[in-house]
Parts: structure tokens; C-alpha cells; sequence
């Protein structure tokens, strides 16, 4: 075995990609698929299945990333005198809602880029979730608790939602006093066939089960048309707080929801993952305001 062939085993499980691993290697995706089938043929061992464009560890993989990684921590603890060498490297993928991705975890990665030169992040934020459990993603922020497969879960933070309209929108129309006085209003919301999970059902928890004329699968466009005065809707507080042009509506009638942090079993002990990941905590801990409000846990 060519002991060189290691690294490049080591970023495609850490990166779950040939051209992603070919990046991080500075090499092309060529030399990586080389290097790797180089390395099964030595050890006489399928390191890894095809799924789609990823790369899956098998049974023998995993197996051999433990022995790799511990190597790579030795050789680290060797250069600790040279703090350039022992950088964060790599890319990692995150999977986001759309909204949180946009207004909160997007306008924070300069802050992480600065930390960690040598890290990558590619941040899908969009409807739909990427699966952590087919390795479609590192780390992924859902919108509820997984029940099954192999990963690592915790809670990331509570998230307080209210209802906004813009400040043009209010002028000369019913005053808004109780949930009731909504449906005298045109209400912005998501269209009910193309909600992709029930937490974001918001309009089905009032008492009058309202009904929105204005929808749209993107909460980004329905902040658009809020902001633009066309009517009220139901916006997380990371970003309804941070629109000066809106108004907060009946606060009694505020929705808790929550965010979950969640990684592969096998991902999850990769060092970019780790940094990203208590990046994201520390990241929350410090905007709880932004996201429950005062007081809020």
C-alpha cells in the first residue's frame, strides 16, 4: 500500500465526493478516482459504494477512516508548532430552510470565513431538505426531530414566528384587534398542496383557520409581498424583526417552532463538521433575541 493514497481517501470521506475531495486535494477528480482505486486494489477492499454522485463508505471504509483519522490527529499533534499546517481545511455541506439559511446563517458565513481561511461551505438553502441519512449533505438544520437512521441530533434552538404587515399596508384599513379582525384582511401564506412539512402549516393554528389569497412555496416572496404592503402574514422573527417597514400584529398570538441540528453518524466526527457545528450553537446563543424574543429560551 502507498501510504501517500491515504489523504485522498480521507477527503472523499470527509467531503462524500470525488470533484469535491479533488478540490480540497488541490488535484482534478482524475487523479482522485486513480489514487483511490489504487488503494482498494493494495488493500483488496471496496472503500466505498456509488450513490448518485456521492461516495458512501462501506463497512470496510469506515473501518479504515477511523485508523485514517487517527493518523491524521497524530500528524497534527506533531506539527502543533506549526499552527498554519493544523488549519481547518475542507468543504462542507449544510442544508437549510430557505428563510433561516437567507436571513440568519447567510449573513453571519463571513464571520466563519474569516475564522477558518481553508474552509469551504456550500449552503443549500431552498424548500426541501438534502438527506443526512444518504450522506446529500454533512449537517443539516430541520424543522423537526428525525425518528430514524443513523445520525447525530440535537436541538439547535426554539424560533418564535408572528404575524406582520407593513406599515403602508395598516393605513386607513380595520383595526386588527383579535384573530378574528383577520379575516377582514387579505393574508399572505404558503400554498397548502406545496407545503413540503407540517410545522409550516401556521394558518391552520389560529382559531378561524384562516385562509390565505396570496401564496407562494417561497417564504422569501412572501416576505416580498408583505413588505410591499399586498397584505398580513406569518413570518419567523429573524425576519420580521429585521425589516424596519413591518409591524408586529397581535403578539399573543405568536407560534414556537424549532430547529434541529443533524449530522450521519460518520460524518459527524469529521473536524469541519465539528467547527461548523459549534460555530452554529455558539452563533444562535448569541442572537437568542433574533430568535424567540426577550426573554424567550
Amino acid at each position: 500500500m502507498d501510504w501517500s493514497d491515504l489523504p485522498f481517501f480521507l477527503a472523499i470521506a470527509r467531503t462524500g465526493q470525488i470533484g469535491r475531495a479533488a478540490s480540497v486535494t488541490g488535484t482534478d477528480a482524475t487523479t482522485v478516482g486513480r489514487r483511490l482505486r489504487r488503494l482498494e486494489q493494495a488493500l483488496g477492499e471496496r472503500l466505498f459504494e456509488q450513490d448518485g454522485t456521492d461516495q458512501v463508505l462501506t463497512a470496510a471504509g469506515a473501518s479504515l477512516l477511523d485508523r485514517v483519522e487517527a493518523m491524521a490527529r497524530i500528524a497534527a499533534g506533531i506539527d502543533h508548532d506549526h499552527p498554519r499546517e493544523m488549519a481547518l481545511r475542507g468543504t462542507i455541506r449544510v442544508s437549510v430552510s430557505e428563510g433561516f439559511g437567507t436571513w440568519f446563517i447567510g449573513r453571519h458565513l463571513g464571520e466563519l470565513a474569516d475564522m477558518h481561511p481553508g474552509l469551504e461551505v456550500d449552503l443549500v438553502a431552498n424548500s426541501g431538505f438534502l438527506s443526512p441519512t444518504r450522506r446529500e449533505t454533512d449537517l443539516a438544520v430541520l424543522l423537526a426531530r428525525p425518528r430514524r437512521g443513523p445520525l447525530i441530533t440535537r436541538k439547535l434552538t426554539d424560533y418564535r414566528l408572528d404575524l406582520y404587515a407593513a406599515a403602508t399596508y395598516l393605513t386607513d384599513r380595520p383595526p386588527i384587534e383579535r384573530s378574528a379582525d383577520l379575516n377582514d384582511h387579505l393574508l399572505v401564506g404558503y400554498i397548502p398542496d406545496a407545503i413540503y412539512a407540517p410545522e409550516l402549516r401556521y394558518l391552520e393554528e389560529f382559531p378561524d383557520r384562516l385562509r390565505a389569497r396570496l401564496r407562494s412555496s417561497s417564504i422569501n416572496a412572501q416576505h416580498a409581498m408583505i413588505a410591499a404592503g399586498a397584505g398580513i402574514g406569518v413570518l419567523p422573527r429573524f425576519i420580521g424583526a429585521s425589516d424596519p417597514s413591518l409591524r408586529r400584529l397581535l403578539p399573543a398570538t405568536a407560534i414556537t417552532r424549532s430547529f434541529w441540528l443533524v449530522t450521519h453518524q460518520e460524518t459527524h466526527k469529521f473536524r469541519h463538521v465539528r467547527a461548523f457545528t459549534q460555530w452554529l450553537i455558539d452563533l444562535t446563543a448569541r442572537h437568542r433575541e433574533l430568535l424567540t424574543g426577550p426573554g424567550g429560551d
